[in-house]
C-alpha cells in the first residue's frame, strides 16, 4: 500500500469511527472493547497456495505479533475480495472491517476465489473442492500463525463457513455466521445443514431489518434449538445502523450492517475472545 492509499485508509477509518460511535444498539456491548483504527502493516500481503492439483487460492494475510486467534474471513457474493494495488478493496462487511479485526489482536486471512472458479455459487460452497480449499487455508494459517482458527462468514460466506466447520470439526476453534443464507429453498441455507453436529462455539449475527430475499431474519432464532450441543452459542439480532443505500443484498444495506461496523465488529471480537452462552 503506497503512502496515498495509507492516508486514504486512515481517513476512511476515522470517518467510520466518528459516524458509528453513537449508533450502538442495546444488544451490543458498545464501548467495552478499545479499538483504534490502524493502517495496514508493511508485512500484510497476498499469499497464494496450491489447494488442489493445479489450483491456487489467494488470501490476504495480516499477521499480528500479539494475536490471540486467527480469523479466516469468508466473503459473500461471487467470492471476490477485490485485490487492487496489493490490498483488498471489496466493500463486503468483513473485508472492509479487516483492519478493525487486526487491531483487536487477531491474525486475519481474507480469503478470495480459487483459480478455477469465477463465481462461488451456493452449490459450490458446499462442494468437496471448496472444502479442500478451505482446509488448506486453515492448515496453512494455523501453522504460520500458531493460533486457534475461527471461520467467519457473511452472506454466502456463511454457507462456506458452516460447511467447512462441519467438515473440519475441532480443527477449528469456532465459527461466526453473519447475515446467513436462511431461505430454506436455496442450496446451502444454514438451517438445512446438520448444525447439530457442530462441537465448537457458534455466534450467529443477523440484522432484524435485513431485506435481502436470500437472508430473511425470521428463521434465525430457531437455530438456537439446532445448536443445543455446542459448547457456547449466541444469537445477536441488532436493529441499529443506517442510513442504508443500494440493493438490499449489498454491503451498504442492513444486510451488510451498514452504519454499525464498529458495534458489529465488537460483538464478534467479544465472542471470539470469550465464547459464552447467551445471557439468561
Amino acid at each position: 500500500m503506497n503512502p496515498i492509499e495509507k492516508l486514504r485508509a486512515i481517513a476512511v477509518s476515522v470517518m467510520y469511527f466518528i459516524r458509528e460511535s453513537h449508533l450502538c444498539s442495546s444488544v451490543f456491548i458498545c464501548g467495552s472493547i478499545a479499538f483504534s483504527p490502524v493502517t495496514a502493516h508493511a508485512a500484510d500481503r497476498l499469499v497464494n497456495i496450491e489447494t488442489r492439483p493445479g489450483v491456487k487460492l489467494g488470501y490476504f494475510w495480516m499477521e499480528r505479533p500479539d494475536a490471540t486467534a486467527t480469523l479466516v474471513l469468508l466473503t459473500g457474493g461471487k467470492g471476490s475480495i477485490g485485490m487492487q494495488n496489493g490490498a483488498p478493496t471489496s466493500e463486503n462487511f468483513l473485508v472492509r472491517n479487516r483492519e478493525r479485526f487486526a487491531a483487536a489482536k487477531f491474525n486475519v486471512a481474507v480469503v478470495g476465489r480459487p483459480s478455477d472458479q469465477q463465481d462461488l455459487t451456493l452449490a459450490y460452497r458446499t462442494s468437496p473442492d471448496h472444502m479442500a480449499d478451505l482446509r488448506a487455508v486453515v492448515d496453512k494459517v494455523k501453522a504460520e500463525g500458531g493460533k486457534p482458527v475461527w471461520l467467519v462468514g457473511t452472506s454466502r460466506g456463511t454457507t462456506s463457513a458452516a460447511a467447512a466447520a462441519l467438515a473440519l470439526g475441532t480443527r477449528i476453534a469456532g465459527v461466526v455466521l453473519t447475515a446467513s443464507i436462511t431461505d430454506a429453498s436455496l442450496p446451502g441455507a444454514i438451517q438445512n445443514m446438520p448444525l447439530g453436529e457442530l462441537r465448537v462455539p457458534v455466534l450467529v449475527m443477523h440484522h432484524r431489518r435485513d431485506e435481502c430475499k436470500s437472508t430473511p431474519p425470521g428463521p434465525v432464532q430457531s437455530l438456537m434449538d439446532t445448536l443445543a450441543k455446542v459448547p457456547a452459542r449466541r444469537i445477536v439480532m441488532p436493529t441499529a445502523g443506517g442510513p442504508v443505500s443500494g440493493d438490499p443484498c449489498e454491503p451498504r444495506h442492513w444486510h451488510g450492517f451498514a452504519g454499525m461496523d464498529q458495534a458489529a465488529v465488537e460483538e464478534i471480537v467479544d465472542f471470539v475472545r470469550n465464547p459464552r452462552p447467551d445471557p439468561p
